[in-house]
């Protein structure tokens, strides 16, 4: 991978979900990717996101000493955009045009505002352009 890439919460989800075996190879090349050669990156959104299903929703729930754990390890070291009242305005704008919802609008704020080429989710439109942003969907050759 040669370009810069954002990762959405999902990926990181997936990277813990034995039920989906394909979906967890693809999460966790692209985390190990995004670790080894400092090309990806998450928001501060994507740690808040995958705290609280880790905690609520996974099976078993990750404990505390695990998700702080996991903080330090891959999330921190891939964290580069914080909140801001720009950021704000800039998700704003693209929900107003691209009629994602608020909290999608934020993900796509923060791949832009890194300089991100490609962003990963299952949850956004595949291949969609926005600026000089492509969505892309890492399953969509999964059978489901």
């Amino acid at each position: 991978m040669k370009d810069k890439f954002f990762l959405d919460t999902n990926i990181l989800i997936y990277s813990f979900d034995d039920a989906s075996p394909g979906k967890q190879e693809i999460a966790n090349h692209l985390i190990k990717t995004a670790l080894l050669e400092s090309k990806g990156c998450i928001s501060y959104q994507v740690i808040q996101e995958f705290l609280n299903v880790a905690t609520k929703k996974f099976t078993p729930p990750l404990t505390v000493v695990d998700c702080q754990r996991y903080l330090d390890s891959v999330l921190q070291p891939l964290c580069q955009i914080f909140t801001s009242i720009a950021l704000y305005h800039k998700a704003l704008d693209l929900m107003a045009r691209w009629q994602y919802s608020f909290y999608d609008s934020l993900i796509l704020a923060a791949a832009l505002q890194a300089d991100c080429k490609i962003l990963y989710s299952e949850d956004l439109k595949h291949e969609q352009s926005i600026n000089s942003l492509t969505i892309i969907n890492p399953f969509q050759s999964i059978a489901c």
